[in-house]
């Protein structure tokens, strides 16, 4: 294996140090292959030079090792916590990979103030919950992570029917006169109108706190002290509006209904593996109460797994290790090297007790992992492994009809590929109302699904409003010029980079007139034009009748209205249409409220735009603002409150 590698690849590896670190491998295009963690860098790296690995997957990637980077660390530990952020963030090609699709949503409680409840701000004298998602800062208070929108939104409602805590923004808050609808259902205390007290209001927030927390027990022994001091001052109506708090918190404890057996913060892990995938179930316990799940599905699953078997051939105990504990492993390493984990780990299958470690080290929070669970947790975790079969039955049953779809589309257009899984679809549209805001949108299809983060927005200038002629024109030519070059640049040879790789496929919304200017563009750049295909429209417009037009000079094709290949055709048209209309609708609507205008002003940052949108309520109010009026908001001097002033008229 040893002799296909160059001997400065060798001397290299035989020079490295017997400690713990991380090995990166790269190809001949820099791409990177895999990310390793060892107890001995040279023992761990060596084997894969010296050892005959035949036409498995490791040999395979093995061949293909041109270039080696490593780090020396401190501790296996400190090794796997690096191996694994480098996986999540450089998306290596063999290795077991979880991408979040977003982050996890939190319950925010707005501001800090002090016990009392004074502050010079009348908003954070009484905070607000909202929901929110995004980094969390020390300013305000946050409780979660949660699974799922839907979990923070019933928490808020709880909340209110408890608590009776405000939800509306500030700057409605600051402009009310008269109460909501939500004072009158009993879902808020009207803190805008004064109806409360900030010290009453302050406790308030720290019993919801403690509700957040799971402390039900003490909140509920607190309120009962509450209302009898109340009672004993013969202030009774405070003490009836107490008492209807434990009436309400007694109620929603009964709904809930869960026996947390002294478990107030608890992650199960449920995983499941079947024809070449993986599903990975995450239930969330926060505060004693179960909130929901979310299903995760790595990539990568059988390659990672020949490679790691291999790797772990010297260790008969560790070459046993079953696909799902590494699936398993490999996303508890990468979930929380940026979520906070909680101090107990339900787990389906048994997790390595260095990685235990590693995430305690990490987190600071002693982090115990329980595999065969008992009572509750057992309920749990059965519950998480019976959601996560099914979750996986689904993607598989998806996965099937997709890959069905895409073999269809090929056979029709005669397609020959060596490997459909690679075929690649880019397919644009335009969009715009009455020639405003024209936008043009490319999404892509690849691996048999849609690639979000590789779709691209276009924002189309200096032509006839209306137009679309030009604009497909536009986009055409702005999207594949750099594939052009890059063609040029290779002297014809396939380019490595898949930004600027030209397609298997290049879908047009649109008939003959739209074709035939993707096909002068093409030609212009010198591309293969057989690759271009329209999607026109069928008689009436009616969605299953659609016909193919080639830019070669085929003849339109009709696929048929029960055609599989035909209804990737319009899933991949309409992603486009809606990706178009979506961004043109967005950059309309800044236009009209002048919400970018704000940001455009030279000297107008994030911090000052937010105080003058709260001081004035928005950006009507700041437009309608005079120069003396803008002046008064803090950071904003006397010429730049003008300047503001000019831009907004």
């Amino acid at each position: 294996m040893s002799e296909a590698h160059s001997e400065q690849l060798l001397a290299q590896v035989a020079a490295l140090p017997p400690l713990p670190g991380v090995y990166r491998y790269f190809d001949a295009q820099e791409q990177l292959l895999y990310v390793g963690k060892a107890r001995n860098l040279k023992r761990r790296v060596s084997s894969y030079f010296t050892r005959q690995h035949g036409g498995t997957r490791i040999g395979h990637m093995v061949t293909k090792i041109v270039r080696l980077e490593t780090t020396v660390v401190r501790s296996e530990a400190e090794a796997l916590l690096l191996e694994n952020n480098l996986i999540k963030t450089q998306h290596p090609k063999y290795n077991i990979l979880f991408r979040d699709d977003k982050s996890y949503p939190y319950l925010k409680i707005s501001g800090i103030a002090a016990k009392d409840g004074t502050t010079d701000d009348p908003s954070q004298r009484y905070p607000r919950i909202s929901y929110y998602r995004g980094s969390v800062d020390k300013n305000n208070r946050y409780f979660g992570p949660y699974p799922n929108a839907w979990a923070v939104k019933q928490t808020i409602e709880l909340i209110q029917k408890v608590f009776r805590l405000r939800t509306c923004e500030d700057t409605v808050f600051a402009h009310r006169t008269r109460p909501c609808l939500l004072y009158q259902i009993k879902r808020c205390s009207a803190p805008c109108v004064g109806t409360i007290s900030p010290e009453d209001y302050a406790e308030d927030v720290r019993g919801a706190e403690a509700l957040l927390r799971g402390e039900t027990d003490e909140l509920l022994k607190k309120l009962e002290t509450r209302m009898m001091a109340y009672s004993d001052r013969l202030e009774f109506e405070q003490a009836l509006e107490v008492r209807n708090q434990i009436t309400a918190l007694s109620r929603v404890l009964h709904q809930q209904a869960v026996e947390t057996a002294g478990d107030k913060d608890v992650d199960i892990l449920a995983v499941r593996v079947q024809g070449g995938r993986a599903c990975v179930n995450l239930a969330m316990v926060r505060g004693g109460r179960h909130l929901g799940d979310r299903a995760y599905f790595p990539s990568q699953v059988a390659e990672a797994s020949g490679i790691y078997s291999a790797e772990e051939a010297g260790d008969a105990e560790r070459a046993q290790q079953s696909v799902s504990v590494q699936v398993l492993e490999a996303f508890i390493a990468q979930h929380y090297l940026d979520v906070a984990v909680p101090p107990v780990l339900v787990t389906s299958e048994p997790v390595d007790p260095l990685l235990i470690e590693a995430l305690t080290e990490q987190s600071g929070v002693r982090v115990s992992a329980v595999h065969q669970p008992r009572e509750e947790r057992r309920a749990w975790l059965d519950m998480a492994q019976a959601n996560a079969g099914i979750q996986l039955a689904r993607l598989l049953a998806e996965e099937g009809s997709q890959q069905a779809r895409t073999h269809a589309l090929a056979e029709a257009l005669g397609l020959d590929l060596e490997n459909l899984d690679e075929l690649t679809a880019e397919c644009f549209d335009i969009s715009h109302t009455a020639g405003e805001q024209t936008q043009a949108s490319c999404v892509v299809f690849h691996h048999h699904k849609m690639q979000h983060g590789a779709y691209r927005r276009f924002k189309i200038e200096g032509i006839t409003p209306g137009d679309d002629y030009a604009a497909m024109h536009q986009v055409l030519e702005r999207r594949y010029k750099p594939v052009a070059h890059a063609q040029q640049e290779a002297g014809g040879a396939e380019v490595t980079r898949r930004e600027l790789r030209l397609p298997d496929l290049v879908l047009i919304d649109g008939g003959r007139g739209q074709v035939a200017m993707a096909r002068e563009v093409f030609e212009q750049l010198g591309l293969d034009i057989s690759r271009i295909v329209g999607v026109e429209k069928g008689e009436g417009r009616k969605v299953g009748l659609e016909e193919l037009v080639f830019a070669d000079g085929r003849e339109k094709v009709y696929l048929g209205h029960d055609s599989a290949a035909l209804m990737l055709v319009a899933q991949i048209r309409d992603e486009a249409h809606r990706f178009a209309i979506t961004g043109m609708r967005a950059a309309r609507a800044r236009v009209r409220t002048g919400a970018s205008r704000l940001e455009d002003i030279p000297g107008i940052g994030p911090r000052r735009r937010a105080r003058l949108l709260q001081r004035f309520g928005g950006v009507r109010g700041v437009r309608d603002a005079s120069v003396e009026d803008l002046a008064t908001v803090d950071g904003v001097s006397r010429q730049l409150a003008e300047a503001i002033y000019r831009a907004l008229r």
